[in-house]
């Protein structure tokens, strides 16, 4: 239960703000390198799987919960993080999560077989905390006026880093090897956890509560068994009883967690808190965007690194491939400030309708025409200003709809989604090209043109969502 005080003084604003040995420059760099070393490892192994999987002797198939592993951790953290900082402290629960994120970079690094480069990804995962603390943080300790632009800065480093992960991880691969993938991120993590530790200051605020391990437990269980549906799906046939039985295992399993949230005194995911106009909106343009930004990263690099033999790819290196995706990161990196600014004279909406749009058309221009570099770099572009745009605006969205108390909580599930929303995306869009594959065992043409669709589509359904934000909701009510 909320400490009633607490609760009183964050949402009126008093009690949580920036203690005198509180710079905010060092408190918001601090936050924003934390962010990006998770961000940069959530996506830096996607052009490496094949190197990775060469290297461990491993399947194409096997190889990718490389990936999906990450993000599975990193989906349930995301809940589990934001409470215990609310219950514990918010600078100390960062610090445990960024020691555990370096230690996993170091288990990748040395791993020589699939399941300890697995585990250490799992290790990695726990930075799924970092954005719903950074953000709680950052509302505690900065000023009022900065709060805006900085809480969608950092959210927006989430995309920022996980474009520029994909940007980097060709050179790296072709130039070192794949095991430097995550001896850097560590130096990195190393200057997180001291930067953290010297100007974080420890939030003043907390709240009663426990930590609902049976509900990220049933969630971890159902979205394993679902990705997994969805992933070997193909390769068993989708009416054999391992698809079957695990789609069954997921349904029943979600069934069970939907449940026990709605019963539980401390949720892990606030089910009733989704009941807000500005929260269940917000998440669903979240869970498209992490399926249409993930979608991308699989359908992209692929088609530019294909053979021309194969009458669908470019032919390129990792290296030069890369190149074609940094216009999205540069483009995040543009918008995103942007995105505060518009979010502060017009509230979340208009940024998160501007960007849904520009991210739609990102999608569509390759469904029509994929056979030419200009639709690529076009693509991106577009992809990385639309992106910058919603993801910043979706954090304030979730800011301006919730209680002050509940803001980590509430961003973390935002988070949570997001996460899923990129793990499913992965999913369906490599089922899309296993499901057509041509005569020499490549995907073809079809497949990624159904695939573009498919996160068009996923991206309409959010432009609807985003049309329905609350224009200007009163100031942290938690009305809809």
């Amino acid at each position: 239960m909320i400490d009633e005080a607490t609760a009183s003084a964050a949402s009126s604003g008093t009690g949580t703000r920036a203690t005198p040995r509180a710079k905010p420059a060092l408190v918001f760099g601090s936050l924003a390198l934390a962010g990006l070393v998770a961000a940069v490892l959530q996506s830096l192994v996607a052009p490496a799987l094949p190197a990775i999987a060469a290297d461990l002797k491993t399947s194409s198939g096997d190889i990718s919960w490389v990936l999906t592993a990450y993000l599975l951790a990193s989906a349930v953290a995301a809940p589990i993080g934001g409470r215990l900082g609310d219950m514990l402290g918010r600078r100390r629960v960062l610090l445990v999560i960024l020691s555990l994120l370096a230690v996993g970079t170091v288990v990748s690094a040395v791993a020589n077989t699939l399941p300890i480069l697995i585990v250490g990804r799992v290790l990695q995962g726990a930075s799924g905390g970092i954005l719903p603390l950074s953000i709680g943080i950052a509302r505690d300790e900065l000023p009022a006026e900065h709060v805006g632009v900085s809480v969608g800065l950092l959210s927006a480093i989430f995309g920022i880093g996980a474009a520029f992960g994909i940007v980097l991880g060709g050179p790296i691969v072709d130039h070192l090897s794949w095991h430097w993938l995550f001896w850097l991120p560590f130096i990195l993590a190393v200057i997180a956890v001291a930067g953290v530790a010297i100007y974080v200051p420890e939030s003043s605020s907390r709240v009663r509560g426990r930590v609902d391990l049976l509900g990220a437990l049933l969630l971890l269980v159902g979205l394993v068994c679902l990705l997994l549906s969805i992933e070997k799906g193909s390769a068993w046939g989708w009416t054999s009883g391992s698809t079957v039985g695990l789609f069954v295992a997921a349904a029943v399993t979600l069934a069970a967690w939907f449940v026990v949230e709605l019963r539980v005194g401390d949720p892990l995911i606030d089910l009733r808190m989704m009941t807000l106009r500005g929260v269940w909106t917000t998440n669903l343009v979240g869970l498209a965007f992490g399926f249409a930004m993930y979608g991308s990263f699989v359908l992209v690099p692929m088609l530019l690194e294909l053979p021309k033999s194969t009458n669908v790819g470019f032919g390129l290196s990792a290296s030069d491939a890369s190149l074609y995706l940094l216009p999205a990161a540069l483009g995040m990196l543009i918008f995103a400030p942007l995105s505060g600014v518009l979010d502060r004279r017009f509230g979340a909406r208009l940024p998160l309708v501007l960007g849904t749009i520009v991210a739609l058309a990102a999608a569509i221009v390759p469904a029509l025409a994929h056979s030419q570099a200009w639709e690529i770099g076009l693509t991106f572009v577009l992809l990385g200003s639309g992106l910058g745009l919603a993801w910043a605006a979706m954090a304030n969205a979730i800011v301006a709809a919730v209680a002050a108390f509940q803001t980590s909580v509430a961003t973390g599930m935002n988070s949570i989604m997001r996460q899923i929303g990129a793990s499913i995306g992965t999913a369906i869009v490599g089922a899309i090209l296993s499901w057509n594959v041509g005569p020499h065992g490549a995907p073809t043409n079809d497949g990624f043109t159904i695939g573009f669709w498919g996160i068009a589509i996923v991206l309409t359904i959010a432009l609807f969502a985003a049309l329905l934000v609350p224009g200007r909701p009163a100031q942290n009510q938690g009305a809809s």
